[in-house]
């Protein structure tokens, strides 16, 4: 697929997943926080767009550089904007966007994902350790071992020859975004990206992020809320997700969601990984219908 293509359609997705609402616990067009706004979202979304196609040129398959792409991306977006607003989205997004750009059909993306990731290599994941640390972002790989806030850890990373997907398999335990990342993507190929892709042709656009968006956090615990608060408190927000979901052809649906968007921003609930799922979802739905 055209590089210029995969990067229009990964800012498209970044935007409409931002747009979202009443996305629960997130920031969304009627939502602002106090640390970052909806217009935060928005130019990070239109600023990766040069890096996402530059990733997408000319690929290597054997070294195709997703950390030095991803650095860059969230280097590009600090320019802007002085909060970790798409991190996430962007360690999702490098990856998928490159192997469509490697695909000559749809089918063969998740297998490419899973070649590309294979073959990052040690400066993939020193510099994904940079970004990580731009964008101030917690939780990726800070433990005991490769300790992301450490200043030694590059050196480490280097002395035993660490590549990017092997201190991302470190984090999967514990974090979505990294077990997603060192498998085929099962959360957004197989829950968003068919709820996204057959929502949108029957709903409007809005719903069908929202409704995308619900049905992971329903399936998937948010490993954002787990950090913070622990996997229980995860487990009881997906298990309220799913209640609210068994009423969405309800008159007053909008109403309970709304509710239930309160109720997530007065008591810290930030479901943020499942934000940067959705928009892989609505990414890799748009790349569906580009290659159909």
């Amino acid at each position: 697929m055209n590089p210029s293509e995969i990067a229009k359609i990964a800012q498209i997705a970044s935007a409409l997943e931002v747009s979202g609402y009443p996305k629960p616990g997130n920031v969304h067009r009627t939502r602002d926080y106090d640390d970052m706004v909806f217009e935060d979202f928005v130019i990070s979304g239109i600023v990766i767009g040069d890096t996402i196609r530059e990733a997408c040129t000319d690929v290597d398959v054997e070294n195709p550089l997703l950390g030095k792409y991803i650095l860059q991306a969230v280097a590009e977006t600090d320019r802007w904007i002085k909060n970790n607003t798409n991190l996430g989205i962007v360690m999702m997004t490098t990856p998928i966007a490159v192997a469509a750009a490697i695909s000559d059909d749809f089918d063969e993306i998740r297998p490419n994902i899973v070649k590309l990731m294979a073959n990052t290599s040690v400066d993939d994941a020193c510099d994904l350790y940079d970004a990580i640390n731009i964008a101030d972002a917690g939780g990726m790989g800070d433990q005991d071992e490769y300790d992301v806030a450490s200043d030694n850890a590059k050196n480490e990373l280097r002395e035993n020859n660490q590549t990017m997907y092997d201190v991302l398999k470190i984090s999967a335990p514990w974090d979505m975004l990294a077990r997603e990342m060192t498998s085929d993507m099962p959360a957004v190929f197989e829950i968003g990206y068919p709820t996204y892709h057959e929502l949108k042709e029957e709903k409007s656009l809005n719903d069908a992020c929202l409704l995308t968006f619900l049905t992971i956090l329903s399936q998937v615990p948010d490993t954002l809320i787990s950090r913070k608060y622990g996997s229980d408190e995860a487990l009881k927000i997906s298990m309220m997700t799913r209640d609210l979901l068994n009423l969405k052809d309800e008159s007053d649906f909008k109403q309970k969601v709304s509710e239930f968007d309160d109720y997530l921003y007065k008591n810290h609930y930030n479901p943020g990984t499942t934000a940067d799922l959705t928009a892989a979802s609505i990414f890799v739905s748009y790349l569906k219908s580009n290659f159909e």
